[in-house]
C-alpha cells in the first residue's frame, strides 16, 4: 500500500487501491515503557486481525471482519444471516483527498499517530494514571516506515502525558507525567489460497484459533478449532520422503555475537531432524539473515538478539492468519541477559576461579548449550506448539518443556555439568511435528493416522500437558512441572538437596573472580542458596496430586489417578526437609564472609532481601525460602484436594495429618540454640502466617479452614508474645486485621510477567 510522506506539514497519505478486500492489521509496540509489571514490553505485538477498506462516497471506512463467529456453508443467504447477527468494528473512517482510475490517496496522519497500541488503556487499568497522547511531542518515526512487496510498515513515536498515580510508571520514566514509547502498524497481505487448515486435537500440543460454525449439522459441536502451523507441501505427496515445495526458513540476527549466533543456528536447526521424521528432506533452514535483507519484511522468519536492562523472557511470536491458523511470519526474540543468569548458577554449584586452575570453560560450554535448547524452544512456538512441561519426567523429551540444568554428581561428590541440557530435539517433539505437519499420501484415512500417530505415541509413554496444569502454586498433576528434572519429583529433591549441602559446604572466595568485590558473593550465592526452588515446587504437587491426561473417549488413555499414598506421605517429608534449620541455615564461615555493599554495587531485587540494613542478613533468605515451601503445601486448592481425596479414600494424607506433621516437624519441635534457633522461630511465623492466611481465605471450604482454625488453637501454647499477639487479633477482630508478608525469594525465572509465548 503506496504511502507518501510531506516533510513540510508532516502528514503520511496512503494510497487504496482495493476495496472489500480483506488484509491483515496489526498493531506493536516498538520501543517499550521498561515496567515488567506493566507488561508494555519492547516487541510486544498485539493479534493480527482481519480488516478490509469500504467506500461510501467521499468516505472510506476501515472495518474489522468477525470471525470469531461464521457460517461455513456455500449459501449466500445462510452466511448473511450469520454476518448480520454479530457487530463488525469499524476502526476508522478516512475522507478522500484525491482519486485516478479507482485508486484513491487519503490523509492517514491521524489514523497513525494515535495510541494503536493501547498504551494509555494499560496503564489505567493497572492504575498507574490516565495519559492521553500528546499531538505536540508525536511524529512518524521514518526509518521504519517502509513497503515490502506483501507488508506495508509505519512507525511512530508517541508521548502520552498525564500524572501517575502509582509508582510504576515513576521507576521506568524520567519524567513520569510524559511517557514517549514507539508504535509500530502493520498491514500484511492474507496468504495465497491453497492451505488446509487442521483441526485440533487437545493431546498434540498446538495453539489453536478458535470460532463458532452456525454451519455446523445438529449433531456435531457448534465450536471448531484449527491449530496454527506453518504452511509446508511435498514437492511429490506420494513419497514417503520428498523435498517440501517451499521450505521453512529462519534467519538468525547477524547483530548476536559469533559464539552466540552459531550456538542460536545450531539449535534452531535441530528442528530439521522432526521435520525429517515427519516426511520433509531439508524442510527446515536456519541462515544468517543477508545483510540486503530488512528483518521487518514478512517474508522473513527472524531469530533476534534483544538487550534489556534486567533479564527478561524470551519469546516466539508469529503473525496468524485468524480465518484458518497458518502461521505467517515467526519472530523469535532471545533476551541476551538470561546467559549471565545460568552462568551465575553454574558459578554458584562449582566454584570455577581458583587461581591458577581456572574451570570457567566449563561453564560457558553450558550456558551455550542452554541458548541452543532456548533457540530451539521459543522456533517451537511459531511452529504453532505449546509448552509440555510433562517432558522433563520422560528422558527430556521435548525442547518445548522449561528446562532446569542437570546437574551430575559422581561417587566422589564432583559435579558434572556436560550434560546440563539436553542436545538435539526431544522424541515428543518429533511426535508433534509428525501430528501437525505430515502430509498423506492421496487416499489415505487423515483422521486415523493422526489419530494413530498421537495413540502410538501415548503407548510410548509420550504425552502433553500444558501451562494452566503444571504452574503452582495450586496445580495438580505430579508429572508435569516448570524447571525440574527426572521421572520422580521427590527423588530429584532429595538429590538436588544433598547437591545444594555439598555446593554451601564448598562456597568461598573461588566462586567469584579475583578482584571482585567480596559483597558480591551475595549475587552468587543466591542461585545457589535457593538451587532447590523449583523441584520443591515439583515435589508439592505431589501432595494432594492427581495425574491425568487430556484424554478421548475411547482412545485408551487412563484418565485421572490420585497419587499413591505412600508416595504422597515421602514427598511431605521431603518438603518438610527443605524448612528444617539444618538446610536452611547460613554457616558462620560463610557469614564472615560476605560484607555490606561498597559504592556503586547496590542491593537489586536479584540479591539477598535483607531486614538488618545494610548487613547481609541470614534469617530473611530463611524466611524467604520457608515462605515458597509452606506457601505451596497450605495452598488452599491443595489443602480443598487433601480434604476431598481423604474423604474418597481412607488411607490418602487428609489435611489434618499434612497440617499436624508440619506443626510437629516446627512449632511443636524444640527450638536449637543459637542462629539454628533464629531459623526456626522465623519458619514457624511464617507457618502461623499461612495459616490464619488460609483460616481466611474466603475461597477455601469449610472443612479446610476448620483445620486452619484447629492448629492455630494448637498454636497459641507455645506461642511468643509477637504471634500471640497475631492470633489474639486474629480472633477479635479479623476484618481489621493486617496480617504481615513473609520476604519472597529473589526472581528465578526471567524477571517479569510470563505471557503467551504465541500471538494468535
Amino acid at each position: 500500500m503506496p504511502l507518501y510522506w510531506d516533510a513540510h506539514t508532516g502528514k503520511m497519505w496512503l494510497e487504496i487501491a482495493s476495496f472489500d478486500r480483506e488484509f491483515l492489521y496489526i498493531t506493536a509496540l516498538s520501543a517499550g515503557v521498561g515496567s515488567n509489571e506493566l507488561g508494555l514490553d519492547r516487541g510486544s505485538m498485539n493479534p493480527a486481525v482481519v480488516v478490509e477498506f469500504q467506500r461510501s462516497g467521499p468516505k472510506v471506512l476501515l472495518i474489522e471482519s468477525n470471525y470469531r463467529f461464521r457460517a461455513t456453508a456455500n449459501d449466500p443467504a445462510e452466511r448473511r444471516a450469520e454476518r448480520d447477527s454479530f457487530a463488525r468494528s469499524t476502526l476508522w473512517g478516512f475522507e478522500v483527498a484525491a482519486e485516478e482510475n479507482g485508486r484513491v490517496l487519503v490523509d492517514a496522519t491521524n489514523f497513525f499517530l494515535r495510541d494503536a497500541a493501547r498504551v494509555s488503556e494499560r496503564i489505567a487499568r493497572q492504575k498507574q494514571g490516565t495519559y492521553r497522547v500528546d499531538a505536540t511531542r508525536t511524529a512518524f518515526y521514518l526509518p521504519l516506515t517502509k513497503g515490502f512487496p506483501r507488508n506495508t510498515e509505519v512507525e511512530t513515536t508517541l508521548t502520552l502525558t498525564g500524572e501517575p498515580t502509582g509508582a510504576l510508571v515513576r521507576e521506568v520514566t524520567p519524567s513520569p507525567e510524559a511517557i514517549t514509547v514507539r508504535e509500530h502498524q502493520s498491514f500484511v497481505a492474507l496468504p495465497e489460497p491453497g492451505y488446509q487448515p487442521r483441526l485440533q486435537d487437545p493431546r498434540a500440543g498446538y495453539f489453536a484459533t478458535e470460532f463458532m460454525d452456525f454451519s455446523a449439522p445438529v449433531d456435531k459441536p457448534v465450536m471448531t478449532r484449527y491449530i496454527a502451523r506453518r504452511r509446508l507441501e511435498k514437492k511429490d505427496p506420494s513419497a514417503a520422503i520428498s523435498d517440501p515445495v517451499q521450505p521453512i526458513v529462519y534467519y538468525v540476527d547477524p547483530g548476536a555475537p559469533r559464539p552466540i549466533r552459531q550456538a542460536l543456528i545450531e539449535g534452531a536447526s535441530w528442528w530439521n531432524q522432526a521435520f525429517e521424521a515427519a516426511g520433509f528432506h531439508n524442510g527446515f533452514q536456519v541462515k544468517v539473515l543477508p545483510t540486503d535483507a530488512d528483518p521487518m519484511d514478512v517474508r522473513y522468519n527472524i531469530i533476534q538478539w534483544v538487550h534489556r536492562s534486567t533479564r527478561g523472557w524470551s519469546y516466539g511470536n508469529s503473525i496468524v492468519d485468524p480465518r484458518t491458523g497458518e502461521i505467517i511470519k515467526g519472530v523469535v526474540s532471545l533476551g541476551s541477559l538470561r546467559e549471565h543468569q545460568d552462568y551465575l548458577i553454574f558459578e554458584g554449584l562449582m566454584a570455577p576461579h581458583v587461581p591458577g586452575h581456572d574451570t570457567t570453560k566449563l561453564l560457558t560450554d553450558a550456558v551455550y548449550a542452554r541458548l541452543r535448547q532456548l533457540a530451539a524452544h521459543e522456533v517451537g512456538h511459531t511452529l504453532g506448539l505449546q509448552h509440555n512441561y510433562i517432558a522433563s519426567t520422560r528422558d527430556r523429551a521435548s525442547v518445548m518443556d522449561y528446562p532446569g540444568p542437570w546437574i551430575g554428581l559422581d561417587s566422589d561428590n564432583n559435579f558434572d555439568l556436560s550434560h546440563a541440557y539436553a542436545v538435539g530435539i526431544g522424541a515428543w517433539d518429533k511426535v508433534s511435528i509428525n501430528w501437525g505437519y505430515r502430509q498423506f499420501s492421496p487416499g489415505t484415512n487423515e483422521d486415523q493416522q493422526l489419530d494413530k500417530i498421537i495413540t502410538d505415541a501415548a503407548a510410548h509413554g509420550l504425552t502433553f500437558i500444558t501451562d494452566a496444569d503444571s504452574r503452582p502454586p495450586g496445580s495438580a498433576h505430579p508429572q508435569s512441572h516448570l524447571w525440574d528434572n527426572g521421572p520422580n519429583a521427590v527423588d530429584e529433591l532429595e538429590r538436588l538437596l544433598k547437591i545444594r549441602s555439598i555446593a554451601l559446604d564448598r562456597f568461598g572466595e573461588n566462586n567469584i573472580e579475583l578482584g571482585a568485590p567480596m559483597a558480591t558473593l551475595d549475587e552468587v550465592l543466591v542461585p545457589l542458596y535457593f538451587l532447590h526452588r523449583y523441584q520443591t515446587e515439583a515435589a508439592s504437587k505431589v501432595l494432594g496430586g492427581n495425574q491425568y491426561t487430556y484424554a478421548l473417549r475411547g482412545d485408551g488413555q487412563q484418565v485421572t489417578k490420585i497419587v499413591p499414598a505412600a508416595e504422597q506421605r515421602r514427598a511431605l517429608k521431603a518438603l518438610l526437609d527443605t524448612i528444617s534449620p539444618a538446610n536452611l541455615t547460613i554457616s558462620e564461615r560463610i557469614l564472615n564472609l560476605i560484607p555490606p555493599r561498597p559504592p556503586a554495587y547496590p542491593r537489586t531485587e536479584e540479591t539477598f532481601p535483607s531486614r538488618t540494613g545494610l548487613t547481609f542478613d541470614p534469617l530473611a533468605g530463611a524466611e524467604a525460602a520457608s515462605n515458597l515451601t509452606v506457601g505451596l503445601m497450605l495452598n488452599p486448592q491443595r489443602a480443598a484436594r487433601l480434604v476431598e481425596y481423604h474423604a474418597r479414600q481412607n488411607d490418602n494424607p487428609g489435611l489434618e495429618e499434612v497440617v499436624d506433621t508440619l506443626l510437629a516437624a516446627t512449632w511443636e519441635k524444640p527450638v536449637p540454640p543459637g542462629l539454628d534457633g533464629q531459623v526456626a522461630r522465623r519458619v514457624n511465623s511464617v507457618v502461623l502466617i499461612h495459616l490464619i492466611g488460609l483460616a481466611l481465605d474466603g475461597s477455601a471450604p469449610p472443612a479446610v479452614r476448620s483445620v486452619a482454625l484447629s492448629a492455630i488453637e494448637k498454636i497459641k501454647g507455645s506461642a511468643d508474645p509477637y504471634s500471640l499477639h497475631l492470633i489474639e487479633t486474629f480472633e477479635k477482630t479479623p476484618d481489621q486485621l493486617e496480617l504481615p508478608k513473609p520476604l519472597e525469594p529473589p526472581p528465578g525465572q526471567p524477571i517479569g510477567e510470563d505471557g503467551p509465548s504465541f500471538i494468535n
